[in-house]
């Protein structure tokens, strides 16, 4: 028997451009947001659904008996609650499944839920993130919905091993002043396959890593004189590249850049999408997501799969030192959109320093 968790406003702040949804959820309405989690949740259980001989114990509502109802999976409520579900549903709902000696918790958010999960099983259960929020540093979530679907398989199957999984968090205040500030809570069981788990972010640093970030500044700097407008996704080195433009970019934000001049600061989807209705030409750079190699699908939000259609993928640059990139085995998208993943994938121009190019697979996941 599993347990099974949905965190309803989980990834509510990033299309809107928020960083994160800790304590900011009815701002994330108030701009327009769109709850994301519970869809997340139904890719990975209709995976599940085809195998069919699951049983899940599991909260209320839309904290995940409702899916559970919606999709035809056997499961009993060990949680209830009422109005907007918090934090101690999940600590509650933990609490239940440990007293009732559950083989793994899988539970669809991001950094906050996986601390929270972590509060109540620690290292006595293992737990599995479906990944939902906006930033997801944590060695426990699968790389994507189906991931986690087969994850979950290959645990039952006795097909895969269990791994300690760093829970991290990032202070979500800080994070919206583009300081980073991550703290470890410890180490969780996973079940880990290397193509199927994400890895924890990491930070590289060195004077090399440094120097290719002023490379492809430069380089950067005068491909981008060609008349287009340019969204630039967070990053050290999309922030060297703003730098040399003279551009005040946010470090961990989204912006938008056109001939040196500042067309959206620290912008949302929407605000992204009125750029599009501006501009005749618009490309998007960005950069992988330190260890996990994501482009698309972790902490940029913002840049959602209707700004990258409207965009068109061959219009993206990625852009990537050659530490970081020899750091991942390949570049990852996870935009949501199965369809347009698979247009994302293949091997891409990855730049690298100064009329500097590497290519590098780019998988759907």
């Amino acid at each position: 028997m599993l347990g099974f968790l949905v965190n309803p406003v989980a990834g509510l702040g990033g299309r809107v451009g928020l960083k994160g949804t800790d304590g900011m959820v009815d701002e994330a309405f108030r701009r327009g947001a769109v709850p994301v989690s519970a869809d997340r949740a139904r890719e990975c259980l209709e995976f599940l659904r085809a195998k069919g001989g699951i049983e899940f114990l599991t909260a209320s509502g839309d904290m995940g008996g409702s899916l559970m109802e919606e999709l035809g999976f056997a499961h009993e409520v060990v949680h209830s609650f009422s109005g907007r579900s918090g934090a101690q549903d999940t600590i509650a709902s933990c609490e239940r499944f440990f007293e009732r000696d559950v083989g793994l918790v899988v539970f669809c958010g991001g950094d906050g839920t996986a601390r929270d999960v972590y509060s109540v099983v620690e290292h006595k259960i293992p737990m599995l993130g479906i990944p939902a929020g906006v930033k997801m540093h944590s060695g426990v979530f699968a790389a994507s919905p189906k991931a986690a679907g087969e994850l979950i398989l290959d645990f039952l199957g006795a097909d895969c091993e269990l791994k300690d999984g760093e829970v991290m968090d990032v202070d979500e205040e800080k994070y919206r002043q583009n300081v980073l500030e991550t703290r470890l809570f410890g180490y969780a069981l996973t079940p880990y396959k290397p193509r199927l788990l994400q890895a924890a972010k990491v930070e590289l640093h060195g004077r090399t890593d440094e120097e290719a970030k002023q490379e492809i500044a430069e380089f950067a700097s005068e491909f981008m004189a060609d008349g287009s407008a340019y969204i630039l996704g967070g990053g050290t080195t999309t922030k060297a590249i703003a730098d040399r433009l003279g551009v005040e970019k946010t470090l961990l934000g989204v912006d938008a850049v056109k001939g040196g001049r500042l067309l959206a600061k620290d912008a949302g989807e929407r605000e992204l999408l009125e750029v599009l209705k501006k501009e005749r030409k618009v490309k998007i750079i960005v950069s992988p997501i330190g260890a996990q190699g994501f482009i698309f699908g972790r902490g940029s939000q913002q840049i959602s799969s209707e700004v990258i259609r409207k965009v068109g993928a061959d219009n993206v640059i990625i852009v990537a030192t050659p530490d970081k990139l020899n750091s991942v085995e390949s570049l990852r998208v996870d935009t949501g959109d199965p369809k347009l993943d698979r247009e994302l994938s293949g091997y891409r121009r990855v730049v690298i320093g100064y009329q500097m190019a590497q290519r590098k697979d780019v998988a759907a996941v």
